[in-house]
Protein backbone atom coordinates (compact mmCIF):
# COMPACT_ATOMS: atom_id res chain seq x y z
CA UNK A 1 0.00 0.00 0.00
CA UNK A 2 2.81 2.39 0.92
CA UNK A 3 4.72 1.66 -2.28
CA UNK A 4 1.62 2.17 -4.46
CA UNK A 5 0.93 5.58 -2.87
CA UNK A 6 4.59 6.53 -3.29
CA UNK A 7 4.63 5.50 -6.97
CA UNK A 8 1.34 7.34 -7.57
CA UNK A 9 2.73 10.58 -6.16
CA UNK A 10 5.92 10.18 -8.19
CA UNK A 11 3.84 9.85 -11.36
CA UNK A 12 1.81 12.95 -10.46
CA UNK A 13 5.05 14.85 -9.84
CA UNK A 14 6.31 13.74 -13.26
CA UNK A 15 3.11 14.94 -14.95
CA UNK A 16 3.33 18.29 -13.16
CA UNK A 17 6.98 18.63 -14.15
CA UNK A 18 6.18 17.99 -17.81
CA UNK A 19 3.30 20.45 -17.65
CA UNK A 20 5.45 23.16 -16.04
CA UNK A 21 8.25 22.65 -18.57
CA UNK A 22 5.78 22.91 -21.45
CA UNK A 23 4.24 26.03 -19.90
CA UNK A 24 7.70 27.53 -19.42
CA UNK A 25 8.55 26.90 -23.08
CA UNK A 26 5.32 28.58 -24.18
CA UNK A 27 6.44 31.67 -22.25
CA UNK A 28 10.15 31.54 -23.11
CA UNK A 29 10.05 30.76 -26.84
CA UNK A 30 8.30 34.00 -27.95
CA UNK A 31 10.76 35.96 -25.81
CA UNK A 32 13.73 34.17 -27.40
CA UNK A 33 12.17 34.78 -30.81
CA UNK A 34 12.02 38.54 -30.13
CA UNK A 35 15.70 38.58 -29.13
CA UNK A 36 16.65 36.56 -32.22
CA UNK A 37 14.75 38.84 -34.61
CA UNK A 38 16.37 41.92 -33.07
CA UNK A 39 19.80 40.37 -33.74
CA UNK A 40 19.08 39.12 -37.28
CA UNK A 41 19.04 40.65 -40.73
CA UNK A 42 15.97 41.05 -42.89
CA UNK A 43 17.12 38.32 -45.29
CA UNK A 44 17.58 35.76 -42.51
CA UNK A 45 14.26 36.73 -40.91
CA UNK A 46 12.34 36.24 -44.17
CA UNK A 47 14.00 32.88 -44.81
CA UNK A 48 12.87 31.40 -41.47
CA UNK A 49 9.31 30.77 -40.31
CA UNK A 50 10.24 30.87 -36.61
CA UNK A 51 13.67 32.25 -35.74
CA UNK A 52 15.31 31.25 -32.46
CA UNK A 53 19.07 31.35 -33.09
CA UNK A 54 20.29 33.70 -35.85
CA UNK A 55 23.13 32.21 -37.91
CA UNK A 56 24.78 35.58 -38.47
CA UNK A 57 23.94 37.82 -35.48
CA UNK A 58 24.16 41.54 -36.13
CA UNK A 59 23.72 44.70 -34.09
CA UNK A 60 22.51 46.69 -37.10
CA UNK A 61 19.00 47.05 -35.67
CA UNK A 62 20.31 48.41 -32.36
CA UNK A 63 22.72 50.66 -34.24
CA UNK A 64 19.82 52.08 -36.25
CA UNK A 65 17.81 52.49 -33.05
CA UNK A 66 20.50 54.46 -31.25
CA UNK A 67 21.46 56.49 -34.32
CA UNK A 68 21.13 60.21 -33.54
CA UNK A 69 20.13 61.90 -30.33
CA UNK A 70 16.39 61.19 -30.23
CA UNK A 71 16.68 57.94 -28.28
CA UNK A 72 18.79 59.64 -25.61
CA UNK A 73 16.23 62.46 -25.33
CA UNK A 74 13.57 59.80 -24.81
CA UNK A 75 15.60 58.08 -22.08
CA UNK A 76 16.26 61.38 -20.32
CA UNK A 77 12.60 62.44 -20.38
CA UNK A 78 11.31 59.04 -19.29
CA UNK A 79 13.80 58.85 -16.41
CA UNK A 80 12.77 62.34 -15.34
CA UNK A 81 9.10 61.34 -15.37
CA UNK A 82 10.01 58.22 -13.39
CA UNK A 83 12.08 60.06 -10.76
CA UNK A 84 9.44 62.76 -10.27
CA UNK A 85 6.29 60.73 -10.75
CA UNK A 86 6.87 57.66 -8.57
CA UNK A 87 7.56 59.63 -5.33
CA UNK A 88 4.44 61.75 -5.96
CA UNK A 89 2.39 58.61 -6.65
CA UNK A 90 3.66 56.81 -3.56
CA UNK A 91 3.15 59.80 -1.24
CA UNK A 92 -0.43 60.36 -2.39
CA UNK A 93 -1.29 56.65 -2.42
CA UNK A 94 0.11 55.87 1.03
CA UNK A 95 -1.45 58.99 2.56
CA UNK A 96 -4.93 58.30 1.18
CA UNK A 97 -4.72 54.57 1.91
CA UNK A 98 -3.64 55.19 5.51
CA UNK A 99 -6.39 57.75 6.08
CA UNK A 100 -9.09 55.45 4.67
CA UNK A 101 -7.82 52.55 6.78
CA UNK A 102 -8.29 54.43 10.08
CA UNK A 103 -11.63 53.79 11.84
CA UNK A 104 -11.99 57.37 13.11
CA UNK A 105 -11.24 59.11 9.80
CA UNK A 106 -14.21 61.42 9.04
CA UNK A 107 -16.09 60.75 5.82
CA UNK A 108 -13.91 57.80 4.83
CA UNK A 109 -16.82 55.85 3.30
CA UNK A 110 -17.81 58.75 1.07
CA UNK A 111 -14.21 59.25 -0.05
CA UNK A 112 -13.74 55.51 -0.63
CA UNK A 113 -16.85 55.24 -2.80
CA UNK A 114 -15.80 58.40 -4.65
CA UNK A 115 -12.49 56.70 -5.50
CA UNK A 116 -14.39 53.61 -6.68
CA UNK A 117 -16.57 55.84 -8.85
CA UNK A 118 -13.52 57.28 -10.61
CA UNK A 119 -12.41 53.74 -11.48
CA UNK A 120 -15.64 53.27 -13.45
CA UNK A 121 -16.23 56.78 -14.81
CA UNK A 122 -13.97 59.73 -15.54
CA UNK A 123 -14.34 63.18 -17.03
CA UNK A 124 -12.25 62.42 -20.11
CA UNK A 125 -9.13 64.02 -21.50
CA UNK A 126 -10.69 67.38 -22.46
CA UNK A 127 -11.42 68.60 -18.88
CA UNK A 128 -7.98 67.36 -17.82
CA UNK A 129 -6.33 69.28 -20.65
CA UNK A 130 -8.26 72.43 -19.75
CA UNK A 131 -7.12 72.11 -16.12
CA UNK A 132 -3.49 71.71 -17.18
CA UNK A 133 -3.77 74.71 -19.48
CA UNK A 134 -5.28 76.87 -16.74
CA UNK A 135 -2.44 75.84 -14.42
CA UNK A 136 0.10 76.67 -17.18
CA UNK A 137 1.55 73.16 -16.99
CA UNK A 138 1.28 72.18 -20.65
CA UNK A 139 4.60 71.49 -22.38
CA UNK A 140 6.15 70.64 -19.02
CA UNK A 141 7.06 67.41 -17.25
CA UNK A 142 4.69 68.25 -14.40
CA UNK A 143 1.67 67.96 -16.68
CA UNK A 144 2.53 64.29 -17.23
CA UNK A 145 3.47 63.72 -13.58
CA UNK A 146 0.30 65.26 -12.10
CA UNK A 147 -2.09 63.93 -14.75
CA UNK A 148 -2.07 60.53 -13.02
CA UNK A 149 -1.17 61.37 -9.44
CA UNK A 150 -2.90 58.37 -7.88
CA UNK A 151 -4.20 55.04 -9.11
CA UNK A 152 -7.42 54.04 -7.33
CA UNK A 153 -6.80 50.31 -7.70
CA UNK A 154 -3.31 50.49 -6.19
CA UNK A 155 -4.66 52.64 -3.35
CA UNK A 156 -7.33 50.06 -2.52
CA UNK A 157 -4.70 47.30 -2.48
CA UNK A 158 -2.55 49.29 -0.07
CA UNK A 159 -5.54 50.18 2.12
CA UNK A 160 -6.47 46.50 2.37
CA UNK A 161 -2.93 45.72 3.50
CA UNK A 162 -2.98 48.48 6.13
CA UNK A 163 -6.23 47.03 7.52
CA UNK A 164 -4.43 43.75 8.29
CA UNK A 165 -1.97 45.46 10.65
CA UNK A 166 -2.79 45.12 14.38
CA UNK A 167 -4.79 48.05 15.69
CA UNK A 168 -3.33 47.59 19.18
CA UNK A 169 0.09 48.60 17.88
CA UNK A 170 -1.25 51.91 16.61
CA UNK A 171 -3.22 52.55 19.77
CA UNK A 172 -0.12 52.03 21.91
CA UNK A 173 1.79 54.48 19.72
CA UNK A 174 -0.95 57.08 20.21
CA UNK A 175 -0.82 56.57 23.98
CA UNK A 176 2.90 57.36 23.81
CA UNK A 177 2.08 60.68 22.12
CA UNK A 178 2.77 59.75 18.49
CA UNK A 179 0.95 61.72 15.80
CA UNK A 180 -0.59 60.37 12.61
CA UNK A 181 2.37 61.27 10.37
CA UNK A 182 4.80 59.72 12.86
CA UNK A 183 2.72 56.53 12.96
CA UNK A 184 2.56 56.39 9.17
CA UNK A 185 6.26 56.90 8.46
CA UNK A 186 7.81 55.23 11.52
CA UNK A 187 5.42 52.33 12.17
CA UNK A 188 3.09 51.61 9.24
CA UNK A 189 5.53 51.90 6.33
CA UNK A 190 8.35 49.81 7.89
CA UNK A 191 5.81 47.02 8.50
CA UNK A 192 4.43 47.32 4.97
CA UNK A 193 7.56 46.89 2.85
CA UNK A 194 6.11 44.04 0.74
CA UNK A 195 3.12 46.10 -0.41
CA UNK A 196 5.26 49.26 -0.70
CA UNK A 197 7.72 47.45 -3.00
CA UNK A 198 4.88 45.93 -5.03
CA UNK A 199 3.03 49.21 -5.59
CA UNK A 200 6.31 51.01 -6.26
CA UNK A 201 7.09 48.53 -9.02
CA UNK A 202 3.59 48.94 -10.47
CA UNK A 203 3.93 52.70 -10.54
CA UNK A 204 7.46 52.47 -11.95
CA UNK A 205 6.27 50.31 -14.84
CA UNK A 206 3.37 52.71 -15.46
CA UNK A 207 5.70 55.70 -15.52
CA UNK A 208 8.26 53.90 -17.66
CA UNK A 209 5.54 53.10 -20.23
CA UNK A 210 4.09 56.63 -20.11
CA UNK A 211 3.12 57.91 -23.54
CA UNK A 212 -0.56 58.93 -23.74
CA UNK A 213 -0.46 61.93 -21.40
CA UNK A 214 2.85 63.01 -22.92
CA UNK A 215 1.32 62.84 -26.39
CA UNK A 216 -1.55 65.10 -25.23
CA UNK A 217 0.32 67.67 -23.12
CA UNK A 218 3.85 67.88 -24.57
CA UNK A 219 4.69 69.42 -27.94
CA UNK A 220 8.41 70.09 -27.51
CA UNK A 221 10.67 67.67 -29.39
CA UNK A 222 13.22 67.91 -26.59
CA UNK A 223 10.75 66.57 -24.00
CA UNK A 224 9.22 63.56 -25.75
CA UNK A 225 9.40 60.35 -23.64
CA UNK A 226 10.98 57.10 -24.76
CA UNK A 227 7.79 55.33 -25.79
CA UNK A 228 6.77 58.05 -28.25
CA UNK A 229 10.31 58.25 -29.65
CA UNK A 230 10.35 54.51 -30.33
CA UNK A 231 6.85 54.62 -31.82
CA UNK A 232 7.93 57.38 -34.20
CA UNK A 233 11.11 55.56 -35.21
CA UNK A 234 9.26 52.32 -35.96
CA UNK A 235 6.64 54.20 -38.01
CA UNK A 236 9.34 55.99 -40.00
CA UNK A 237 11.18 52.74 -40.62
CA UNK A 238 8.00 51.01 -41.80
CA UNK A 239 7.25 53.89 -44.17
CA UNK A 240 10.80 53.85 -45.56
CA UNK A 241 10.61 50.08 -46.02
CA UNK A 242 7.37 50.48 -48.01
CA UNK A 243 8.99 53.09 -50.25
CA UNK A 244 12.07 50.89 -50.68
CA UNK A 245 9.90 48.05 -51.97
CA UNK A 246 9.10 50.18 -55.04
CA UNK A 247 12.43 52.00 -55.32
CA UNK A 248 15.45 49.74 -54.87
CA UNK A 249 17.81 52.68 -54.50
CA UNK A 250 16.18 53.85 -51.29
CA UNK A 251 17.78 52.45 -48.11
CA UNK A 252 15.43 51.35 -45.37
CA UNK A 253 16.00 49.84 -41.96
CA UNK A 254 14.57 46.41 -41.15
CA UNK A 255 11.26 47.46 -39.55
CA UNK A 256 10.52 44.17 -37.74
CA UNK A 257 14.09 44.03 -36.44
CA UNK A 258 13.84 47.64 -35.30
CA UNK A 259 10.50 46.91 -33.63
CA UNK A 260 11.88 43.95 -31.66
CA UNK A 261 14.97 45.98 -30.73
CA UNK A 262 12.60 48.63 -29.35
CA UNK A 263 10.86 45.95 -27.29
CA UNK A 264 14.18 44.86 -25.79
CA UNK A 265 15.30 48.43 -25.08
CA UNK A 266 12.04 49.20 -23.26
CA UNK A 267 11.80 45.89 -21.40
CA UNK A 268 15.42 45.44 -20.28
CA UNK A 269 15.46 48.06 -17.46
CA UNK A 270 12.30 46.61 -15.90
CA UNK A 271 13.73 43.09 -16.14
CA UNK A 272 16.88 44.25 -14.35
CA UNK A 273 14.94 45.81 -11.47
CA UNK A 274 12.35 43.05 -10.95
CA UNK A 275 14.71 40.39 -9.41
CA UNK A 276 15.60 42.79 -6.59
CA UNK A 277 11.91 43.19 -5.67
CA UNK A 278 10.84 39.60 -6.22
CA UNK A 279 11.45 38.58 -2.60
CA UNK A 280 8.97 41.22 -1.45
CA UNK A 281 6.32 39.68 -3.70
CA UNK A 282 6.90 36.27 -2.11
CA UNK A 283 6.82 37.75 1.38
CA UNK A 284 3.64 39.66 0.59
CA UNK A 285 1.93 36.48 -0.62
CA UNK A 286 2.92 34.63 2.56
CA UNK A 287 1.74 37.46 4.83
CA UNK A 288 -1.57 37.70 2.96
CA UNK A 289 -2.08 33.92 3.16
CA UNK A 290 -1.56 33.67 6.94
CA UNK A 291 -4.28 35.35 8.97
CA UNK A 292 -4.63 35.15 12.72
Amino acid sequence: MYHSIKNRFEFIDFVLLVFLIAFGLVIALPFINVIAISLSSQKEYLSSAFLLFPKAPTLANYSALFRGSRIWIGYRTTLLILLLGVPVNMFLTTSVAYGLSRPAFPGKKIIFYAVLFTMLFNGGIVPLYLVMRELHLTNSIWSVVLASGINGFYMIIMRSYFLTLPEALLESAKLDGAGEWYILFRIILPLSMPIIATVTLFYSVDRWNEWYNAMIFIRKNTMIPLQLILRTMVSESRTAETIASTAAAVRADFSDGLKTACVMVVMLPVMCIFPFLQRYFVKGILIGAIKS
